[in-house]
């Protein structure tokens, strides 16, 4: 699990080095690696039902909602995809539902370590996944990789994202939580999840070091430090103790 975290650190830090083909693909390569690593820390550390879990509602049902917003706009906007992200189905570039399963799984064991009891931690991780969109939205539009028809209004600071978009993920975001928390079946923390929580701290910390100082979006910085902050710092103490 490390070694798998250690590969997609390098890929990230080498991101914002590279422009182009060499960008789009260690984007993907990001998703590929950070995928894996947490459908295989779900297998071995939870079993088959949590990795089952896992896919059937992050990537299936990650899927589905792309789908559904290619196709009609709702929940997240009329938006369309480019061609730079690889293959597509329904006019969803297949990484797209990997990124979300990558990044939900982190969130659901943070959640256990900040939040008791199964309606708070379905909060907790949801805002945690949604507000991780106020980093990716800003970042892959003005990469190209994707755009909004109609992106208005936006965010102070972050044109080309309308605010549906963020609130549309939230409402996807606490759908899917919940669904996982029942689905996967009895979760406990456990400290083999060092990992993950590592992976989930990682991202937050090095989007708004890029954000604010590498990629030129210092508003997404900001407004992803403060809503993600909000999900992502409470783990800090609970760690220490």
């Amino acid at each position: 699990m490390w070694f798998l975290l250690g590969g997609l650190v390098l890929a990230q830090v080498w991101y914002p080095l590279t422009t182009g083909d060499t960008r789009a693909g260690l984007t993907v390569a990001t998703v590929l690696i950070g995928v894996l690593l947490s459908v295989t820390h779900a297998l071995l550390s939870r079993g088959v039902r949590a990795a089952a879990a896992l896919i059937g509602t992050a990537m299936l049902g990650g899927f589905a909602v792309e789908a559904i917003g290619v196709a009609t706009g709702f929940p997240f906007g009329s938006y369309h995809y480019s061609g730079q992200l690889g293959p597509k189905l329904l006019g969803v570039p297949l990484i797209i539902p990997l990124a979300w399963t990558w990044m939900a799984w982190p969130a659901w064991l943070a959640a256990l370590r900040v939040a008791g009891g199964r309606t708070a931690r379905i909060v907790v991780a949801a805002v945690g996944l949604a507000a991780w969109d106020l980093f990716l939205d800003p970042q892959m539009v003005a990469e190209g990789y994707w755009r909004w028809h109609d992106p208005v209004p936006a965010l102070p600071g972050v044109p080309g994202v309308p605010i549906g978009n963020y609130l549309g993920w939230l409402g996807f975001a606490l759908l899917l939580m919940t669904a996982l928390s029942f689905a996967a079946g009895p979760t406990v923390a456990t400290p083999g999840d060092g990992p993950m929580l590592a992976l989930w701290l990682w991202t937050y910390f090095s989007s708004v070091l890029a954000h604010a100082v590498f990629l030129g979006l210092p508003a997404s910085a900001m407004w992803g430090g403060v809503l993600m902050g909000a999900a992502v710092l409470p783990l800090l103490p609970r760690l220490r103790a």
